[in-house]
């Protein structure tokens, strides 16, 4: 028996869906694909780097958001939920929802065997279509390790790696800094649980 085809939706089709069940999906050309749940490790750090965040950029400009908050990569077409990111001056939303942002500062993804490929290849080349993106961070939850991409003038993107937790990342374009020892505070690593999902081509 042959299996049906997948159903090819429209981004009003997959936004209307999605606002009425408590599951998250991505969503690229019109394929939904259905977000796994994440590890007690990866929920924790991406507390963690909230709380950081929160705290260094109070009465600033900018402001972090967590995996709630929807972002639409308007060149790509892309509907994803970053682990964690950062907004600065006027948010900028697909509709009068305000529930799909399209101007994110900052985007952070806590890596996992399932979604380590994918957040390093193919959903980095859909962010760095985001005009306003400035940095892009990638941090493990089986170690302590961050990778940062920081934008260039140039449109080239640099990288810079840290595993020491004395050390810290320095955001440049929201002017905060994560020590690692805070990002990864209470963090016991563990690889189990971690499952396999779809990802947008």
């Amino acid at each position: 028996m042959s299996s049906q085809p997948k159903p090819h939706l429209t981004p009003e089709e997959y936004l209307a869906g999605e606002r009425l069940t408590e599951e998250k999906h991505e969503y690229h050309h019109g394929e939904v694909f259905a977000m796994v749940g994440a590890s007690f490790a990866h929920v924790s750090i991406t507390s963690n780097l909230n709380r950081v965040l929160g705290n260094q950029l109070d009465g600033m400009p900018c402001r972090p958001f967590v995996s709630d908050l929807r972002v639409n990569v308007s060149k790509t077409g892309l509907y994803t939920y970053p682990d964690v990111g950062v907004v600065c001056d006027e948010p900028q939303f697909a509709d009068e929802h305000n529930d799909t942002l399209l101007n994110p500062r900052v985007l952070i993804e806590v890596l996992s065997p399932s979604t380590e490929s994918y957040d390093r290849g193919k959903k980095f080349a859909h962010y760095r279509t985001i005009e306003s993106l400035a940095e892009y961070l990638l941090v493990a939850q089986d170690q302590m390790h961050v990778e940062q991409y920081t934008r260039q003038p140039s449109g080239d993107w640099l990288l810079h790696e840290v595993t020491d937790p004395a050390d810290s990342i320095t955001l440049t374009s929201i002017d905060c800094n994560l020590p690692l020892a805070q990002i990864y505070d209470r963090v016991e690593f563990d690889e189990s649980g971690d499952q396999t999902p779809n990802e947008p081509k």
